[in-house]
């Protein structure tokens, strides 16, 4: 009998085994057909398709693509019968979500006000700036702080807030000053669309001035006449912070020489504090002396980080302290400025009362919640060893978790392969934003759940947001345990290291793959699993073999052992290494003659804000991991160690990609 008759015969099996009168379930093929119909924008497609997904467990997904697909020209009737149909689920909320964006660039105002209030996510910015936009150009409601807040923090050119802000600005409510300091924190971010939306709010008749400004920053700053006049001003200011991207040094020339004594006090320090920021992440030692050129208080709080970096570096603690004191309250609380103030108060010249409020401030980090936290753990004198495990799940809060709608899509929708479906109705589900968030106990037992289905992703990040209670065998599961701890010992790795690495590549997803083409549990790249396997004996490797369990682990494995070795054991450096490539951690260890620093001091002053924080979460990462295996008390700060120039008697392996 050929086989496509055996599969024909069990089909019309299971169909004559199902009761009188049901439906048979749709094929899951449906599903992944419609999802690569939705990508394509094949809305035709996706309503042939949609009747045949009727009952299927993701069949909200099916109906919300196919709406979604031709949403520009569906009717409020059309999208209110899909709220009603599907109501309370992450769909209705999501197409909630777009179905407000498309309102508000269209300016309806009256089918936007009858739908917003219904929005649960309230997590998109852009839909919460029309509102601010809507209430004042409808009623000329004064909601200027919250405008400045939304458009202040979005990095990228958004209608919304763009429009919040000109309706403010024209009503009187927000100043020329509110405008200019968003074009500032704008070019600071690199965004220039950004940049020229702000300025054609304040100044529509500066665009020529402004491309100059930005195009060629030198040659507009040496030929413009400095002026008192506050549009000129600010353009120099947009120009300089342009000229030292490129060239720190020639800026800060170009301000001290022709510019200083044209700006105000406030522009001043915005120049200097740009121009600072770029010479730290060159990590120049001229940086602290051009932030020394003006007060720390007209600098924004990502100047401020990097005058308090640049000052680590040079172990100049009263101008850490003074950076981290004018930072804004929202990041001065962040742990990292937390720990820092304390050091920065703990120095020998400090008085005992600043040396307790130190100690409190470490207190009131102290942890195992992450790097600083284990950091400030250390500087107190406590063990780091794992906390109380919570209380057992009961087989009440296990099955609710088991029987939950939302959580029951998101694993279908992982296990067929629609992991970005899965993983945004996960999230939405367990933020449960009806009703203010799970408790700590519903969070453990959602992560539970996906412990059990091995999502390791969804497993950690659902039990790292429990509030008190923390179960480090969720936070940090250990699957493969034999593969990974077998293969690190038979080439001299620290298991704790390799987990903590796996941990922050990949979540443990074997599949995972970046969107620049690294893959697997460790993350490898094509060039770098080719060159790895020749260098460990793989002779016979092919590319299509690299997201095999075993596979990926011994060449991830052979890669990280061959950088720790050429960095003679650190693991910082090593982690940055695999991070980046070998290449910038040796440029950023310094030139000879440089002092000598704690790898934590080096690890904050990496200039790529993703390897500052791979570096930082693995190492923490690998310090959890090694007290859960030796149930040991374990020392982060001795995993970090020194870093300091390279001795000039050592050679670096310039074959490592």
């Amino acid at each position: 009998m050929q086989f496509k008759t055996i599969l024909t015969l069990i089909g019309l099996a299971g169909l004559l085994a199902l009761p009188v009168g049901a439906a048979p379930t749709p094929p899951d093929s449906v599903l992944l057909d419609m999802q690569q119909a939705f990508k394509k924008g094949d809305a035709k497609r996706l309503a042939t398709l949609l009747p045949q997904a009727s009952g299927h467990v993701l069949q909200p997904w099916a109906a919300y693509w196919a709406l979604r697909a031709r949403l520009d020209s569906a009717t409020p009737d059309e999208v209110n019968e899909f709220f009603r149909q599907y109501q309370g689920t992450y769909q209705e909320d999501r197409l909630r979500n777009d179905w407000l964006l498309l309102l508000g660039q269209r300016r309806d105002w009256a089918n936007f006000a009858v739908v917003a209030p219904d929005y649960r996510m309230n997590d998109d910015r852009e839909v919460r700036c029309y509102t601010l936009a809507m209430e004042n150009i409808l009623a000329r409601v004064d909601l200027a702080d919250e405008v400045k807040t939304q458009w202040y923090s979005q990095k990228d050119a958004g209608d919304g807030c763009a429009l919040a802000a000109q309706s403010h600005f024209a009503a009187g409510q927000l100043t020329e000053a509110d405008i200019w300091l968003k074009a500032r924190l704008a070019l600071d971010a690199g965004q220039l669309k950004a940049t020229r939306q702000a300025v054609a709010i304040v100044a529509p008749d500066a665009s020529t001035a402004l491309n100059e400004a930005l195009s060629h920053p030198e040659r507009f700053l040496l030929k413009q006449a400095p002026s008192s006049q506050r549009q000129k001003q600010e353009l120099a200011v947009l120009a300089l912070i342009r000229w030292a991207d490129s060239n720190a040094d020639s800026a800060a020339q170009a301000l001290s020489s022709r510019w200083s004594k044209h700006l105000s006090s406030a522009q001043q320090a915005w120049a200097w504090g740009a121009i600072g920021k770029e010479a730290a992440q060159k990590l120049s030692n001229d940086a602290l002396r051009y932030f020394n050129h003006a007060a720390p208080d007209g600098m924004s709080d990502e100047h401020l980080a990097w005058r308090a970096r640049a000052a680590l570096r040079q172990h100049q603690w009263r101008d850490v302290l003074n950076a981290i004191t004018v930072m804004s309250p929202q990041t001065a609380a962040d742990a990292t400025w937390v720990y820092w103030r304390a050091r920065a108060l703990l120095q020998a010249d400090r008085s005992e009362a600043e040396h307790q409020q130190a100690r409190q401030l470490l207190q009131g980090i102290a942890g195992v919640r992450g790097f600083y936290p284990l950091l400030a753990q250390e500087e107190l004198g406590l063990a780091i060893t794992p906390p109380e495990t919570p209380t057992p799940l009961t087989p009440l809060e296990k099955d609710n978790a088991k029987n939950n709608p939302g959580l029951q899509r998101a694993l279908a929708a992982i296990s067929l392969g629609l992991r970005p479906e899965g993983v945004r109705e996960w999230n939405y589900t367990t933020n449960l934003h009806q009703r203010g968030g799970m408790s700590d106990r519903e969070l453990l037992a959602a992560a539970d759940l996906a412990c059990q289905h091995a999502v390791w992703d969804r497993c950690i990040n659902t039990s790292e947001r429990t509030r008190s209670a923390i179960d480090l065998t969720q936070r940090f599961p250990m699957p493969h345990r034999q593969a990974v701890v077998e293969r690190s010992r038979a080439i001299g790795l620290d298991p704790a290291y390799v987990y903590g690495l796996i941990r922050q590549e990949s979540r443990f997803i074997t599949d995972a793959r970046s969107g620049v083409g690294a893959s697997g549990l460790m993350q490898v790249m094509p060039a770098t699993a080719r060159w790895t396997a020749k260098k460990i004996g793989l002779t016979d490797f092919k590319p299509n073999q690299i997201t095999e369990r075993d596979t990926n682990i011994a060449i991830g494995t052979g890669y990280l052992k061959l950088v720790l070795d050429d960095f003679a054991g650190s693991m910082p450096l090593a982690a940055a290494a695999y991070n980046a490539g070998p290449g910038r951690p040796r440029s950023w260890r310094g030139s000879s003659g440089e002092r000598v620093v704690e790898a934590a001091i080096w690890a904050e002053n990496v200039p790529f804000a993703e390897t500052r924080d791979y570096v930082k979460k693995v190492l923490a990462n690998t310090t959890i991991y090694a007290a859960m295996i030796t149930g040991q008390t374990q020392s982060l700060k001795a995993r970090l160690g020194l870093i300091g120039p390279r001795d000039a008697g050592s050679s670096d392996n310039q074959e490592l990609p």
